[in-house]
C-alpha cells in the first residue's frame, strides 16, 4: 500500500511555473520537478478544492499548466469537520487569521488521514515552530497531523 500524500498548491505551482530568475526559487523549481518526475509514482496523490481554486488564480496560462497537474488527483471532501479543525488551528502560535486558506489545507489533510502534507510553503504551513501547537490542536480534535514537508525533505535521494 502506498502512503497517502496532500499536495498543496505551491508544490503544483512550482511544477508548472517558468523558471524562475530567483537563485533559491529557480533551485526548488528544479529540486520539485526532478523529484515529481522520480518519485511521485511511489505515493497515491490527493488534491482538494481548496488547491484547484489556489490553482485557477492569477495568469490564465500558468493557471491552466496548473489545473492540468492535478486533473488526475482525487479531490478531498471539505467537510464539517475539516471546517472545524480549520477553525481550530487559527489562534496564537497556530495558523493567523490571515492565512485561514492554509488552516484548511492542514485540516482536510488530517481529517483524511493522509500520511504527509507536500508544501513549499514555509511560513505557515511547513513551518518548525508551529509544528507542536498544530499537532497538539489535531490530537485534541481526534485527528493526527500528517508529516508536513517539503519536496526536499520527502522525495530526497
Amino acid at each position: 500500500m502506498k502512503d497517502k500524500l496532500y499536495i498543496e498548491t505551491t508544490v503544483i505551482s512550482y511544477l508548472a511555473a517558468r523558471r524562475s530568475t530567483d537563485v533559491v526559487v529557480a533551485g526548488h523549481q528544479k529540486t520539485t520537478r526532478n523529484r515529481w518526475r522520480l518519485r511521485r509514482h511511489e505515493f497515491d496523490i490527493y488534491g482538494s478544492q481548496f488547491v484547484l481554486d489556489e490553482a485557477a488564480q492569477g495568469d490564465a496560462i500558468a493557471a491552466r499548466r496548473r489545473l492540468r497537474l492535478l486533473r488526475d488527483f482525487p479531490l478531498l471532501a471539505a467537510t464539517e469537520a475539516v471546517q472545524h479543525l480549520a477553525r481550530r488551528l487559527i489562534r496564537p502560535g497556530g495558523i493567523p487569521r490571515e492565512a485561514d486558506r492554509d488552516a484548511l489545507h492542514i485540516a482536510v489533510a488530517a481529517v483524511h488521514g493522509m500520511d504527509y502534507l507536500l508544501t513549499w510553503n514555509q511560513r505557515h504551513i511547513a513551518n518548525a515552530q508551529n509544528r507542536n501547537n498544530l499537532s497538539a490542536t489535531c490530537a485534541a480534535e481526534g485527528f493526527e497531523l500528517p508529516i508536513i514537508c517539503t519536496p526536499e525533505e520527502l522525495m530526497g535521494d
